[in-house]
């Protein structure tokens, strides 16, 4: 058992580190004065989802999700 928890850790390690580099490589969410206008409603804004940020939040959300349940599976002291 004790290396299914040291296999876990070094899972546990990497998804940090890589929650952490993807947080990073976002843009800030600041509107600026651009939504006062209404100019969020450009292709850009409509079309984020398939974009590179999008898919970096998609990615942020499956990392934080993963980094939580490592976090609890390693707090369980089966092991």
């Amino acid at each position: 058992m004790a290396v299914l928890r040291i296999i876990i850790q070094i899972i546990f390690i990497l998804v940090s580190i890589a929650l952490a580099a993807i947080v990073l490589m976002q843009e800030g969410k600041s509107a600026g004065l651009g939504a006062v206008s209404g100019a969020a409603e450009t292709y850009w804004g409509k079309n984020k989802g398939r974009s590179m940020e999008g898919k970096l939040v998609k990615i942020t959300k499956y990392l934080a999700v993963a980094f939580i349940l490592l976090t609890v599976i390693l707090n369980l002291n089966v092991f």
